[in-house]
């Protein structure tokens, strides 16, 4: 049976991985760069410092740090008007009852903020969530997740993570816990193959969160 659930934030929760694509393709417009919103899912799930040094490359940008300022002036202008809650979380949180938590590449007080923003801080613990800045090692190495597996005392056997990209997947099968693939998020756009998820070693994918009540009701 499982007990606990670890919940990635970007993507999982909140749909802010849209508005990150949103943000770069802005600000690549600016530059007379053409960057569509659905080629940033190659990027899912990485840290945004990241995200900036490939496309640096990519677009041959020199100045990286006003890049990375730029966009992140950009995405959190998003994040604080646009942000919502991924479709189906708010039955899901409402109809279950197992111990949540959650592992993220951001960082914790912009999960804070998030949270309050959509109105679903009330069903998470501040104690209840790990993030980058905390361990100092993104996604896909097992930091985020492993400090809560340590700190809780979690059962790996009676605890799921709930990831939406390649990377997140990699550092969930790296404890040793069953990870679920989730592409309810609006970044899963029609011609991305949620096989990608299956390769990184997704246990199964779902594609909204009914299933995912279901599937979790099945283990």
């Amino acid at each position: 049976m499982i007990k606990n659930i670890i919940f990635d934030f970007d993507g999982v929760l909140v749909d802010s991985e849209i508005l990150a694509a949103k943000a770069m393709r802005k600000y690549l417009a600016e530059k007379n760069i053409t960057f569509e919103e659905n080629e940033f899912s190659k990027f899912a799930g990485k840290k945004t410092f990241q995200v900036i040094s490939e496309l640096s490359s990519l677009f041959n940008i020199l100045d990286k740090q006003s890049f990375f300022n730029d966009v992140m002036s950009l995405a959190n202008d998003l994040f604080s008007k646009e942000l919502e809650v991924v479709f189906g979380v708010n039955h899901f949180l409402e109809n279950t009852n197992h111990n949540r938590f959650i592992g993220s590449n951001s960082n914790k007080e912009r999960i804070k903020r998030g949270l309050k923003i959509v109105g679903i801080d009330c069903y998470f613990n501040e104690d209840s969530i790990s993030s980058f800045d905390l361990v100092g090692k993104p996604k896909p190495e097992p930091d985020v997740y492993q400090r809560l597996i340590d700190i809780a005392n979690l059962d790996k056997k009676e605890t799921i993570i709930i990831e939406d990209s390649a990377v997140g997947i990699q550092a969930g099968v790296s404890t040793g816990v069953k990870v679920i693939g989730l592409i309810a998020g609006k970044h899963w756009h029609k011609d991305r193959s949620d096989q990608e998820l299956l390769d990184a070693g997704a246990y199964a994918v779902v594609k909204n969160y009914e299933d995912m009540l279901l599937l979790i009701n099945k283990l």
